[in-house]
Formats: C-alpha cells, sequence, structure tokens
C-alpha cells in the first residue's frame, strides 16, 4: 500500500487512558479555605487577624502529613482555654465541605464510558480527606489518592505529578488533569500533561470532549 504524504504526516492524537482530578474546588468545595476559616472566627467569636497568622504558619505541614489535625487544632485555636471544644470545631470544620454532584457523577461516567484510570491529585489534611473521600464516596470511582497528606508533598511541588504518573503507571501523554489552580495547570503542563483550568462544568465538560472524552449528557 502507497501512503501519500499527507497520509504520512497526519498523526492520530494519543488516546487518554488515565485522568488526573482535584477535589477541592473540583468535585467538592475547598474544606479549609479562607472564607471556611472567616466564617469559623465569628462562628466561635475567635481574634480573626492571630487566627489567620498562626494558620499560616501550619496549615503547609499539616496537609504534608506531618501534624495531625489535633496538633493543627492545638496550635491555631486551642492555644488557649476557649468556651466551645474540640469536637465541635472539628465538627464545624468538616461541615464547610459540599460536593459538586454534577461533577463527581462526571468523572464516575467518563470512567465507566472511556475505560479510564481515575487519580486524585490534591493537597488535604489527612482528616479532612478521610471524611471528604468517606462522605462523598469518591472511592467509588477513583482508583489512587496521591493527597499531599500521603505521599508528604503538596503542589506546587511538581513531584506530586511526577508520583502520580508512576502511581497509575500512564505516561504523560495519555492523561487528562483537571484542576481549579492556574499556577498547578502550567505546572503540569510543563510536564506534559494536558490539563483543564476548570471554572465551570459545561466549559470543562466542552474541554474534555477536545480531548476525546465525551460524556452521556
Amino acid at each position: 500500500m502507497i501512503w501519500s504524504t499527507e497520509e504520512k504526516t497526519m498523526k492520530k492524537p494519543t488516546a487518554i487512558t488515565c485522568l488526573f482530578l482535584d477535589v477541592g474546588g473540583v468535585l467538592v468545595t475547598n474544606g479549609w479555605d479562607h472564607q471556611a476559616r472567616k466564617r469559623a472566627a465569628t462562628n466561635f467569636k475567635l481574634e480573626w487577624a492571630e487566627m489567620e497568622d498562626r494558620h499560616r504558619l501550619n496549615f503547609d505541614i499539616y496537609e504534608e502529613g506531618k501534624l495531625t489535625l489535633e496538633e493543627y487544632l492545638g496550635r491555631v485555636v486551642f492555644y488557649q482555654k476557649r468556651p466551645f471544644t474540640r469536637a465541635q470545631f472539628r465538627r464545624f470544620m468538616f461541615a464547610q465541605s459540599k460536593p459538586y454532584p454534577e461533577m463527581i457523577e462526571l468523572a464516575a461516567q467518563l470512567k465507566v464510558r472511556h475505560g479510564l484510570k481515575i487519580a486524585v491529585v490534591s493537597n488535604e489534611g489527612r482528616e479532612l480527606n478521610a471524611y471528604r473521600i468517606r462522605k462523598f464516596k469518591l472511592d467509588e470511582f477513583v482508583d489512587s489518592f496521591i493527597s499531599s497528606c500521603f505521599v508528604h508533598v503538596r503542589k506546587p511541588d511538581a513531584d506530586i505529578f511526577r508520583l502520580a504518573l508512576d502511581i497509575a503507571q500512564a505516561p504523560a501523554r495519555q492523561v487528562v488533569y483537571i484542576e481549579n489552580t492556574p499556577m498547578f495547570v502550567q505546572i503540569a503542563e510543563g510536564l506534559g500533561i494536558r490539563s483543564i483550568l476548570h471554572t465551570d462544568y459545561r466549559s470543562t465538560c466542552a474541554q474534555l470532549a477536545a480531548f476525546g472524552l465525551q460524556n452521556d449528557k
């Protein structure tokens, strides 16, 4: 068979075999972000600036799995006597997490329809991570959780993406990553991972379809 020059130069797009997902801002609300902490300070009548200073000094190492939630709270909130309990504060923290049902359903549908591996690549503290996985049943469709609290490295360190590629056993060119933080998208793309900056459900669906990942709707 003789191929034309044009046919020889045409390349079939690399098929996507794996989907990397952020959690906060993509599948679920951010669990303990600036606004959640503001609500906590108001609800529990805490001095906001002091709480925020203490949070900034400790939260990265909590997300890296080097502090327990109890240790984090001891440094940030319960370093002095409070008129409320740790259990009350923990319940409030966990209650800040709300699902994005359309995005959860989308990921589950794509897994089934396209036979994808799905890996979460996220910055999460261990206890919040465990709560969110259990509460929103993320483990029903996610194959592996490359959470900062498990691997002791967090975004923007590119090593967390390298670990995710190793764990998923997927070459970067076969991965699409959905993330809502522009810098993290750029870092993933720098490693050859095709990425979508998530802003809303419809635009993410359109970008996935452009990669050949249509959903059923």
